[in-house]
């Protein structure tokens, strides 16, 4: 089978007892593709890998061609994307700024154009590349993800918002941030087999927090390993088990805040969801 996820901790530590065969595969055999998110999220909207991380903004894309597993995604309460720019500024001033954002098919994206819809001049770049952009003076502001969070004070930025909070006291609602999805040609039962195995991986991970595998630490680059726990131990958590009532309430208010952001009404598709 053919899985694509990030190089990102929270998805190396995820899947690692996985890939690595560290638990038992049940005889399957996984042939994984790294590559950063909104790579994902383009290769999922063209149906090109069996299992995939993707960004839940691109979910309602995606839907007529994949199931979404319960196992291994990224849900929660304060994890959301921030706002930035090299020196505090108004609010008001956001929406005629250029603004850096990680991918056009992301939550980032999503959740920016739920707080800023007047906003847009935008620049679709890596997410990596942001905080670069933003210091060079290149754009105005950057929407940051992934480790960029605990880094980007260290390099002088400023946080204008915080934009998982403001979707917190806009829905009520976890941040969904990023799922993983499955081929709806291939058979049910092997994405069932394949949610329960990825949920063992995390357990084995969990029972062997917090030491990081060769695995996490290879694939995080030049990350300190202090970061490295940080970035799991806020994205990783009960909603990468199992979404739960409060994950699925969740992911059914983006996909109405999709319908609403992009004039197409409330979302009339709801995703099959592999327990």
């Amino acid at each position: 089978m053919y899985p694509g996820f990030s190089p990102c901790p929270n998805d190396t530590f995820i899947f690692d007892a996985l890939v690595n065969k560290k638990i038992d595969t049940e005889g399957l055999e996984f042939d994984v593709v790294l590559e950063d998110v909104q790579t994902l999220n383009q290769w999922a909207m063209q149906g090109k890998l069996d299992i995939s991380k993707i960004s839940y903004g691109v979910l309602p894309l995606v839907l007529h061609q994949y199931r979404l597993l319960e196992a291994g995604g990224a849900l929660g309460k304060g994890v959301g994307p921030l706002l930035i720019s090299r020196e505090p500024k108004p609010l008001q001033a956001v929406a005629s700024c250029t603004i850096a954002i990680p991918g056009q098919q992301t939550t980032a994206h999503l959740l920016f154009s739920l707080a800023f819809p007047e906003a847009a001049k935008k620049e679709f770049m890596v997410f990596s590349d942001i905080e670069d952009a933003v210091l060079s003076g290149r754009v105005d502001c950057g929407v940051i993800i992934h480790e960029n969070r605990f880094t980007y004070q260290q390099k002088g930025l400023t946080k204008l918002m915080d934009l998982g909070e403001f979707w917190e006291k806009e829905t009520g609602a976890p941040i969904p941030l990023g799922g993983i999805v499955f081929r709806k040609d291939l058979d049910p039962a092997l994405s069932n087999k394949v949610n329960t195995l990825i949920r063992r991986s995390l357990e084995y991970a969990f029972a062997n927090y917090p030491d990081l595998s060769d695995y996490v630490k290879e694939h995080a680059q030049e990350m300190d390993e202090s970061v490295m726990r940080q970035h799991i131990d806020l994205y990783v958590n009960n909603y990468s088990l199992e979404l739960g009532g409060d994950g699925k309430k969740a992911i059914q208010t983006l996909l109405a805040t999709y319908g609403r952001i992009h004039a197409q009404g409330p979302a009339q598709t709801t995703p099959e969801i592999v327990s």
